[in-house]
């Protein structure tokens, strides 16, 4: 555990010098955005989308985004949705979101592929190669 965050414990990557400082790390995360979304939006995106439900103090979400950023770069066609998901959220709900993070890879607002809690770049290039 990180005393400096009470509950979160600093993920494995940021431990050995990957991060110049916990903190550092932490301000480069971008935020999950409240949920202001209806399904019925989502279903109507064209093209590609990813939603990835989880929190900002996840653990498991800290230690993903990396991976999650690496994967993602460069592909300028994909919408990334970053939604912060919590008990009784409708949009998680509705995709039957149950572990942070999960990321559930759209064509034209249907699911493609799903991967959740991510440890290493594989699962989450090929979830964005079946959906492209």
């Amino acid at each position: 555990m990180d005393s400096r965050i009470p509950g979160v414990a600093r993920p494995e990557h940021l431990r050995y010098g990957v991060a110049d400082t916990w903190e550092n790390a932490m301000s480069q995360l971008p935020d999950y955005q409240p949920e202001n979304h209806q399904r019925a939006d989502i279903d109507a995106l064209p093209g590609i989308t990813v939603l990835e439900f989880g929190a900002s103090w996840c653990g498991h979400c800290l230690a993903a985004s990396p991976l999650i950023s690496e994967v993602l770069a460069g592909e300028a066609a994909v919408r990334h949705i970053r939604v912060a998901d919590g008990p009784g959220r409708p949009l998680g709900r509705s995709y039957r979101v149950k572990l942070w993070p999960t990321l559930i890879f759209l064509r034209d607002g249907r699911e493609v592929a799903r991967v959740v809690r991510p440890t290493a770049t594989g699962p989450l290039s090929e979830a964005l190669a079946q959906v492209q």
